[in-house]
């Protein structure tokens, strides 16, 4: 299963580089899996009509880049060389990778540079779709709501937006720092269409996905629940592992619980 074989790379890719935001690319693990393995339309990074993929939540690139190279776009060499000095490939995603439509990283405004992808699109009589993953926590920033209101203004119906609902930041539970729920009755009122999913479901996912109204209506909002650290026990629910990395024996259990989890999905396919 393709977000199997991206969690176990971002804790192979994290440990080598001895970087953190491991927590964040589980989090998302399952979701950038069911975009990568067949909901994003094109034939390859170079062709105009691809669908385009913005990461707001750009900390959690690793996710990505494990997508990309499990899906033959960036080479192994390309992919080990994770925040090497002279690398492509930073804690933050850059649009000078193949695969890559946009730099982000700046939390907050992913949601604007996909609005204005999917106005483009329009506007171009172009027929590809733009989808954003951003974090909970970035709803806590006003550009965000500006770009909420132009898309709904718009009727961007090309435009999907999925939100990883962890509940956590870098700094507390997002209920802590700022409460936004309940998050669907906001995106509701701001005029888009709205659905309610479990994250690490690949069913329930690519059924909501491949069920929207693509050309023409409202925009859509996707709020994935998920659990931050997702695969691995002692990083579940943990802040700390927003920014840690592991050490020796963190990493060898890490290996150890994805490798049971591998084997179970497996068994069941």
């Amino acid at each position: 299963m393709l977000s199997d074989r991206i969690r176990r790379i971002v804790i192979e890719q994290s440990k080598r580089a001895n970087v953190g935001h491991i927590g964040s690319s589980l989090s998302v693990a399952d979701i950038v899996g069911t975009l990568h393995a067949g909901v994003l339309r094109g034939a390859g990074p170079d062709d105009p009509e691809r669908d385009r993929f913005v990461l707001s939540k750009g900390h959690a690139s690793l996710a990505l880049y494990a997508a990309l190279h499990e899906t033959g776009v960036i080479d192994g060499d390309e992919l080990a060389s994770f925040c090497v000095d002279g690398s492509r490939l930073g804690t933050h995603p850059d649009h000078v990778v193949p695969g890559i439509d946009f730099s982000t990283g700046s939390l907050g405004h992913g949601l604007s540079i996909a609005a204005g992808s999917a106005l483009a699109a329009r506007l171009a009589g172009s027929p590809r779709r733009t989808y954003v993953l951003m974090s909970d926590a970035e709803c806590n920033e006003g550009s965000v709501w500006e770009a909420v209101m132009f898309a709904a203004h718009h009727r961007l119906s090309s435009l999907v937006l999925i939100v990883d609902v962890n509940g956590q930041q870098a700094l507390g539970r997002t209920s802590d720092v700022i409460d936004l729920a309940p998050l669907d009755e906001r995106w509701r009122a701001f005029g888009w269409d709205v659905h309610t999913v479990d994250g690490h479901d690949h069913g329930a996912l690519r059924a909501v996905l491949d069920g929207l109204a693509y050309d023409e209506g409202l925009p859509h909002v996707l709020l994935a629940q998920t659990v931050f650290g997702r695969g691995v026990s002692y990083m579940e629910r943990e802040i700390a592992w927003h920014y840690l990395p592991m050490n020796d024996q963190q990493y060898a259990t890490a290996l150890g619980e994805l490798g049971l989890a591998e084997r179970r999905n497996e068994m069941a396919a």
